[in-house]
């Protein structure tokens, strides 16, 4: 079962909540929550703004492909990432944006593909406007849960706070066209994975489309609603935490129906060790994420 938690009794430390929280994230991985303050409205008009962005014509939105670059900054046409390389790579469009590191941030000398600059395009004219504004938002929901699991953990509340000061945030536009009729038993919309970072909150258009491997090993669908999030949880996290938050696998099969989500994938910053705590191992956030990126994204995949 994926339960729906209630974000503003996670604020206020509600024991009972907390305990809900610490069986979801230990058990299945996954969760939905409301009250975060971004509501349905809000909602709505960022999946609109992508929606607009992703209807364009296919030449406009090549102006920004990130094909043409070394990272994952722009759209990405159909079937340009692969999560699962035993299966076809996946049938949807994306548009990545990511932090945008000030002048003076030590980062920008390393020219490191996870803080690349972000690619913005001149259509819909609210676009880059709209999504930067709930990039800053979603961030803002994400550090809230997560210092609601430090706490169901036995942690203080900020234990994760300073891991987050140059956060390797990327948020995504997914747009998941109807399931053609040629797809087979190897196309997914994304294919089964889990996520590589720390912490993911999905906002959708409340079509269905996700999956989930429960712990019985069977694959569960969960929706929500603009203004319900759902979210899961990385490797980095399971690392980190050294297993007391589980990465779940999931995938999206398509259907009849076209299909946006808005995942952000809140992640800490580069130099981060997300190693389990007194393992005396080191492993580094930003390598972790920069060889899973390179392992997906079609133009960027190494031998």
């Amino acid at each position: 079962m994926i339960d729906n938690l209630d974000l503003k009794k996670l604020d206020a430390r509600d024991a009972y909540e907390l305990s809900r929280l610490r069986q979801a994230v230990g058990q299945v991985g996954f969760l939905t929550v409301c009250n975060t303050g971004l509501t349905a409205d809000r909602i709505n008009d960022v999946i609109a703004a992508y929606q607009c962005f992703f209807r364009l014509p296919e030449h406009q939105k090549r102006l920004v492909d990130m094909a043409a670059t070394g990272s994952n900054r722009g759209w990405g046409a159909s079937q340009s990432e692969q999560v699962d390389p035993t299966v076809n790579p996946d049938f949807k469009e994306v548009f990545d944006c990511g932090y945008e590191l000030p002048l003076d941030n030590p980062y920008r000398a390393k020219n490191l593909s996870v803080y690349a600059p972000n690619q913005w395009p001149e259509q819909p004219v609210a676009f880059r406007e709209i999504v930067q504004a709930y990039y800053v938002d979603a961030c803002g929901v994400a550090m809230r849960v997560l210092r609601a699991i430090a706490v169901a953990l036995g942690r203080e509340a900020d234990s994760f706070d300073q891991a987050f000061d140059t956060p390797m945030a990327l948020l995504r536009g997914n747009y998941y066209p109807k399931r053609p009729a040629w797809a087979g038993e190897q196309d997914f919309g994304v294919g089964a994975h889990t996520d590589y970072g720390c912490l993911t909150l999905l906002a959708t258009d409340g079509a269905a489309g996700l999956e989930v491997r429960m712990p019985d090993g069977a694959w569960e669908k969960v929706q929500a609603e603009p203004g319900v999030f759902i979210i899961n949880f990385g490797e980095m996290l399971e690392f980190w935490t050294a297993g007391q938050v589980k990465a779940t696998e999931h995938r999206v099969v398509g259907g009849s129906h076209e299909r946006i989500s808005v995942p952000m994938f809140f992640n800490p910053s580069f130099d981060t060790n997300v190693a389990p705590p007194g393992s005396g191992q080191v492993i580094s956030a930003g390598d972790h994420l920069t060889k899973r990126f390179n392992e997906t994204y079609v133009h960027l995949q190494t031998s």
